[in-house]
């Protein structure tokens, strides 16, 4: 299933807008604020990075960038909105980590205050980038994530809810590690999971269209790429094809993760820094044995079919370019390689 044709239109007829973004430093904040531009929209970033200027934090000049904290509502509003009007509020920020505090924190108190101060700057629309994942919610960010998306449904603005599949900086991990010769990783038989990758690009074109489509409006949106559902087996085939090496993959059984969270969990109840890592450890756990597809909650299966397509970037366009040197892959912290 594809994104609409109607897209194209779009990029025509927007009318342009004052979008107030949030998470605008990121990959995907920076590639949706560049789109944005594109449209002609207006576009102000509030970022938490003080001491810093848009090209350091590569954010186009065209764009404004304005700093404060996020967790403070006075900061959003007196160094965000400054008593202005906007049209949209943005979001694609996110915990940097996933683990209780920092979730809660972002995922879900960040973002409430976020939107108390955009309806007062006369917002009308919100478009929160949000994760597949939170469809079976398992870990303190799922649930955060999802306790601010039902916030956002019940606040009266129109609203899009963004649920992407897997972003291909979090499956680009091995690429030099298979360039050194070393086998690739994968849990299990390398077959327990799939997931249609969406390039940072083609995410950001789906962000901006739901600015004007109506039927992205008052919708949660689940997203992929224009790929096929693809294994991390596949994506270790294909990687040993690009750099001309017989496939080598070493098994990683996922109990071994299972193990690591428990003992770490134990030992938290004593030691606070043991308890991150095994939150960090049932991270890992999840993404191993959970596909990014959209889950039948019928059958409780997760179905490539029903999982919408945008876009034009593959997940091996990206591993050719990567192994060209043409782009680096930026890791975040939800890394588990």
């Amino acid at each position: 299933m594809n994104d609409s044709p109607a897209s194209a239109t779009l990029r025509q007829s927007t009318e342009p807008r004052r979008i107030f973004m949030l998470g605008a430093t990121g990959t995907i904040g920076r590639a949706t604020v560049r789109k944005l531009l594109e449209r002609g929209h207006h576009v102000t970033c509030f970022a938490r990075t003080r001491g810093a200027d848009a090209a350091n934090l590569s954010i186009p000049d065209e764009a404004e960038l304005r700093f404060g904290d996020v967790t403070d509502p006075q900061s959003i509003a007196r160094d965000g909105f400054r008593g202005e009007r906007f049209d949209v509020l943005l979001s694609c920020m996110a915990s940097r980590t996933g683990v209780p505090d920092d979730a809660w924190a972002i995922d879900h108190a960040a973002h409430l205050k976020a939107l108390a101060a955009a309806k007062n700057a006369g917002v009308s629309h919100m478009i929160l980038l949000s994760a597949i994942c939170v469809q079976k919610p398992l870990l303190a960010f799922q649930h955060a994530k999802l306790a601010f998306e039902q916030a956002l449904i019940e606040s009266g603005l129109t609203y899009s809810i963004v649920r992407p599949t897997a972003f291909f900086k979090s499956l680009s991990g091995q690429v030099e590690r298979v360039r050194a010769g070393k086998p690739y990783l994968l849990f299990g038989d390398g077959e327990l999971t799939a997931c249609k990758p969406i390039s940072d690009g083609d995410l950001a074109a789906y962000l901006a269209d739901c600015i004007d489509d109506p039927a992205k409006h008052n919708r949660i949106l689940p997203i992929g790429g224009p790929s096929a559902a693809i294994t991390p087996r596949q994506q270790g085939e294909h990687l040993f094809a690009l750099l001309g090496q017989e496939p080598h993959f070493r098994h990683v059984p996922v109990r071994m993760l299972d193990a690591i969270a428990g003992t770490l969990g134990f030992v938290g109840k004593i030691v606070p820094a043991a308890a991150r890592k095994a939150e960090l450890a049932r991270i890992g756990h999840y993404y191993a044995t959970e596909s990014m597809l959209v889950l039948n909650t019928d059958t409780g299966r997760y179905d490539a079919d029903a999982t919408p397509s945008t876009g034009t970037e593959t997940l091996f366009d990206y591993y050719t370019k990567l192994v060209a040197g043409e782009v680096s892959a930026e890791r975040g912290d939800h890394a588990v390689f």
